[in-house]
């Protein structure tokens, strides 16, 4: 140790600035001029280009969030042609001309639809319109004699003219024109956006298929063309089967209208089919409500019948309609269908009311396929029925007691009438 201390003595002597030499190269990060990771910079570049990425993909979707609402309308329009396309190109006809045919009859079933409504509500307004000044004579003579006062209509229909209520609703309606036919320009360019893309996905349905497929192993190329056909099964026979109901039940809604002599039966008839069946659980309901209307001004009394009879028919539907014509089609319980449409709703809206349905049904159907189920035991309790034991009634236990009493009394007898007839027998 001693011979280390001198030539460590010696080492430091010898050195030609009289410093001492360093040990080692620093520790990483020591120190203040310590320099930063390597990885670090470029670590801190892929995080701001994956936020940036998140951020224009956030912002790009909320941007085509109309577009692809409109295309996946679509999408389901196109599956519920699907059927009546493949029948037509079946049997040697073109599948675009098929499409167009199916897209055609829509089109005028549609424009029918709206026409009759569109005349019915015009005829309502024209007549309220004629019949205004008479409803103001009678409120006016209501008030001189209520009130003791000298009204007159001409100082009324002046008094509303000049005031300024009449002017701001004037001037609010004519600004809101603007804005009401923007609104209806940009529904018709939706409506040409749905048609157009329902048409090629009808149209170019094999090719779209095969597309799909071509990107996928054999194995997945099966469970996709199955999916799709069970998605086609099912909101074919969705809407097929809503259509023959609303077809029942506006003919059986006009023949009620029509023998209580209410105006535009025909037109009401329609409404009332195809509200009540396209709008699910309370569709009814709300396309009864304009019958009742109507019917109100003809007699109270015939808005009474035609409540009664939504409330009758609603029951019918319910329970013996509808259960025979969906029962092949969408076979899904009724809570489940409410609250698809509940949930449907809360997604899209209006659309999704209308899709979902059939788009619970698909994926039912779908896993129905890949999950397994078991036979059931054979127990009381599934079929909602207590087992005996300690679970039982009082009324149950006194049942059974007051039956073993029964027997024990039967049993003594049948012992003592045996007694009796040794005893009489004997010597």
């Amino acid at each position: 140790m001693a011979s280390t201390d001198e030539s460590g003595q010696l080492a430091q002597q010898a050195s030609p600035f009289g410093t001492t030499p360093p040990a080692g190269p620093p520790a990483e990060g020591a120190g203040p001029g310590a320099r930063m990771p390597r990885w670090l910079p470029r670590a801190m570049v892929v995080a701001l280009a994956l936020i940036a990425a998140f951020q224009l993909g956030s912002w790009a979707f909320h941007q085509l969030t109309g577009l692809l609402i409109n295309i996946l309308i679509a999408f389901f329009l196109a599956l519920a042609i699907e059927p009546a396309v493949s029948w037509m190109a079946g049997r040697g006809m073109r599948r675009g001309f098929a499409t167009f045919l199916v897209f055609l009859g829509l089109l005028i079933v549609c424009a029918g639809f709206v026409t009759l409504l569109g005349s019915m509500l015009a005829g309502q307004i024209i007549k309220m319109v004629e019949g205004f000044p008479g409803y103001l004579d009678s409120v006016i003579n209501w008030v001189n004699s209520t009130f003791h006062t000298e009204l007159r209509r001409v100082d009324v229909q002046e008094g509303l003219l000049h005031s300024d209520w009449l002017r701001k609703y004037v001037q609010n309606s004519a600004t809101g024109v603007l804005d009401v036919s923007a609104q209806v320009l940009g529904g018709l360019f939706q409506l040409l956006t749905i048609a157009l893309f329902s048409f090629y996905f009808a149209a170019d349905g094999p090719r779209l298929r095969r597309t799909i497929c071509s990107l996928l192993p054999p194995a997945r190329q099966a469970e996709v063309l199955r999916a799709w056909e069970i998605a086609v099964d099912k909101t074919g026979g969705y809407l097929y089967s809503r259509g023959l109901m609303a077809l029942i039940s506006g003919i059986a809604h006009y023949i009620l209208l029509q023998a209580l002599g209410i105006p535009y039966a025909p037109v009401l008839g329609v409404w009332v089919g195809v509200v009540s069946q396209f709008i699910p659980t309370i569709g009814t309901y709300l396309a009864g409500a304009l019958p009742m209307l109507i019917a109100f001004t003809v007699n109270p009394w015939y808005a009474l019948w035609v409540l009664v009879f939504v409330v009758v028919y609603q029951q019918f539907e319910n329970y013996m309609l509808q259960p025979k014509l969906t029962s092949k089609t969408v076979d899904i319980h009724p809570a489940v269908a409410f609250g698809s449409v509940v949930a449907g709703t809360a997604l899209l809206g209006a659309v999704g009311a209308l899709i979902a349905i059939p788009a619970v049904a698909t994926l039912q159907a779908f896993l129905g396929a890949y999950v397994k189920r078991y036979a059931v035991t054979d127990d009381p309790r599934v079929h909602g029925h207590r087992g005996r034991g300690t679970g039982q009634g009082l009324f149950t236990r006194a049942r059974h007691l007051w039956g073993r009493s029964r027997e024990g009394a039967a049993d003594d007898g049948r012992r003592g009438g045996g007694v009796s007839g040794g005893g009489s027998g004997s010597p």
